[in-house]
């Protein structure tokens, strides 16, 4: 099963805590932590977040952590978060995991005041929990999410967050690299190049 990918990065990359702040939280269902697997909900009984519903989720995530962030608090934010959050993750613990973020005193607030740009649709990456990758354009420092939550109870809880202030030109830089399309091979020789064909 998987209970969400490796949300903080050692190393040189783009999320190392050496190049940006950081606040990612690793999360594992509470039957993966006690070494078995819950039984899963049918596909047909979880419903695919739409729009409305998703910018609902992303603003609550901001606002949650920013409570968290000012009071020093985490919590409320861990009490809200679904069973395996709570589970891998004490009140203690997500102090320590959020202090980069916290100590850049970035106000999350702002988000509130925007709708979140996405990377693309939300994604189910696994039976019961779906992912939200995208960002919020503020300036002079944008805000990068990569939001997982899962299906419990009948609504959405929080599985795993990671919120990374970064230059809105790195940001989408990063997006348009990633929607750009693949290069056109080269024709192998004495053949004319492959026009692509257009609607009519």
């Amino acid at each position: 099963m998987i209970a969400g990918p490796p949300l903080q990065h050692g190393g040189r990359g783009r999320n190392s805590p050496a190049r940006s702040l950081l606040a990612a939280v690793l999360l594992l269902s509470a039957g993966a932590a006690a070494g078995q697997q819950p039984p899963q909900p049918a596909l047909s009984a979880v419903p695919v977040p739409g729009e409305l519903e998703a910018n609902r989720l992303v603003w609550g995530t901001m606002a949650a952590v920013d409570h968290a962030n000012l009071a020093g608090n985490y919590s409320v934010l861990r009490d809200l978060a679904a069973p395996g959050f709570q589970i891998n993750n004490d009140a203690a613990r997500l102090t320590q995991i959020f202090a980069s973020l916290r100590q850049s005193r970035i106000d999350l607030s702002s988000t509130l005041l925007l709708t979140p740009t996405y990377l693309g649709p939300p994604r189910m990456v696994q039976p019961d929990v779906v992912r939200f990758q995208g960002y919020f354009g503020l300036r002079p420092t944008a805000i990068s999410f990569d939001l997982y939550y899962q299906w419990v109870g009948g609504r959405w809880r929080l599985f795993g967050v990671s919120i990374v202030p970064a230059s809105l030109s790195a940001i989408q830089q990063g997006a348009a690299s990633a929607a750009a399309p693949p290069a056109p091979q080269p024709a192998p020789p004495g053949q004319k190049p492959r026009q692509p064909s257009r609607p009519r």
